[in-house]
């Protein structure tokens, strides 16, 4: 099980943003990332639209956090490209189960996936910027 390469993508362009603290280009985005330029326009265009970056026009135009990297959860930006977390496609209310609400495995499916958004929800982009000092490690990361 993992997230998809577009989750992924957009994990690094917002540690992207994060590291370099000021508005970049999609070019050069696209470098620093290792995310093809149509690739990073597109994933750019739902961060924008969920208000975690900032876009501007014109010949002094890129993009820039709309926030602090402290105040950018990792659910965020994974579920801005893929929606809400869900450990199985039976949990989404979207797809309807007939077994919902009688399905063990279910039952054990939706702690799970609650878990894992409350662990995404404790990550926030500031943690994540290399080079920055991690006081739980006591150390660079």
């Amino acid at each position: 099980m993992h997230i998809t390469r577009e989750a992924d993508y957009a994990v690094r362009i917002v540690i992207c943003l994060s590291a370099a603290g000021r508005r970049m280009d999609a070019g050069s985005i696209s470098e620093q990332t290792d995310v093809t330029l149509r690739f990073a326009l597109k994933i750019l265009r739902k961060l924008v639209s969920q208000g975690i970056v900032r876009s501007f026009k014109g010949t002094q135009g890129g993009y820039e956090l709309e926030r602090p990297p402290e105040a950018i959860t990792l659910r965020e930006v994974v579920e801005t490209v893929e929606g809400t977390y869900y450990l199985n496609r039976c949990l989404n209310p979207d797809n309807g189960c007939e077994r919902a609400g009688t399905c063990k495995v279910q039952k054990v499916f939706c702690n799970i996936s609650r878990m894992v958004r409350e662990e995404l929800q404790k990550v926030t982009f500031d943690q994540l910027i290399p080079g920055r000092y991690d006081p739980q490690k006591g150390k660079q990361t």
